[in-house]
């Protein structure tokens, strides 16, 4: 049996970040461990204002090196890059998802054991995009057999260049097309098809306009924060392209599509999740998803410094 969680990479000291316990990255960035494992990082990596090694995390370059660092040197992926001006998510957080959702599955710990007698955990994720980040934390993590799905085509190519790329997950995390925009599991989901859970970051801003003023925000915080430049142009911090950070109705119209189209799917899958970003939208989808039947209904808080988001978990079993 391997395991990703050996004594270089497992954290010794109690989480300062607020992270799920199990999270790789309870203290920080080994920058030059990261240099060293991914070489294209290091033009990117100086001391900050507080003299410490950091990066611009304003830079969307900086910040794609960074998590293909990350990716290489902690989760064994190797070539993960993304297109210009598609989403780059941030690799901790991402992490502490997974970690929540294996908990709520009753999985007790990380670990690659693909000779298990143990049934292997299936996870379908809501719109992977092209860093198809959730399915290749979870396959590398835990062992789980993934289906990532995306209406964007382009995207999807992406993501298979980067299985491609690292045989290990070749029969583990596959890819299916939306053609459809006005439906989000309804073919996907095939007939007879079971999932243990589905994953999905939603489209959180209404237009793009909002998505630029809420990203070049987010730009400003942390260039203050980390003792950087701050910059004027308003940028998308991460990137994020149509359907990733904006649709019609924003967050809240976007969760209420996926809670009536998941009871359609009700008994072929234990646990639909999402990420919720705007608080206000927690207690109108609670609203909703009980209406609908579920039989539980779990709401898990997520704390990555001064940032807290939530999953909102739901089944009809």
């Amino acid at each position: 049996m391997s395991t990703l969680y050996s004594s270089k990479h497992y954290p010794a000291k109690p989480d300062r970040k607020g992270l799920h316990p199990r999270n790789l990255h309870q203290q920080g960035y080994d920058f030059p461990a990261l240099k060293k494992s991914y070489p294209p990082l290091a033009p990117y990596v100086k001391a900050n204002a507080y003299g410490n090694l950091s990066i611009a995390f304003a830079d969307p370059l900086a910040v794609t090196a960074l998590n293909a660092a990350l990716l290489k040197y902690h989760y064994h992926i190797s070539d993960w890059s993304i297109p210009a001006g598609a989403l780059c998510p941030p690799i901790p957080g991402r992490a502490d998802y997974i970690h929540y959702v294996a908990e709520l599955l009753g999985v007790s710990e990380p670990t690659i054991d693909l000779v298990s007698s143990q049934p292997r955990i299936t996870l379908l994720d809501i719109g992977t995009g092209a860093n198809g980040i959730y399915p290749l934390l979870a396959c590398q993590l835990y062992g789980w057999h993934c289906v990532g799905s995306d209406i964007n085509a382009q995207s999807l190519e992406n993501v298979a260049s980067i299985i491609a790329h690292n045989p290990q997950l070749k029969g583990s995390f596959a890819l299916r097309t939306q053609h459809d925009k006005n439906h989000i599991f309804n073919g996907i989901i095939q007939a007879g098809e079971l999932f243990d859970i589905s994953v999905c970051n939603p489209p959180f801003h209404a237009s793009e306009d909002e998505a630029r003023k809420g990203s070049q925000l987010k730009v400003n915080n942390l260039a203050r924060h980390r003792g950087e430049q701050t910059s004027t142009a308003p940028t998308l911090n991460f990137g994020g392209q149509d359907a990733e950070l904006w649709c019609k109705g924003g967050e809240r119209m976007f969760l209420k599509k996926l809670i009536k189209e998941s009871q359609t799917f009700a008994t072929q899958c234990r646990w639909f999740t999402s990420l919720v970003s705007k608080v206000d939208n927690v207690k109108p989808a609670k609203k909703l998803i009980s209406k609908l039947g579920a039989v539980d209904i779990r709401e898990i808080e997520m704390k990555q410094g001064n940032k807290i988001t939530r999953i909102l978990a739901w089944t009809f079993i």
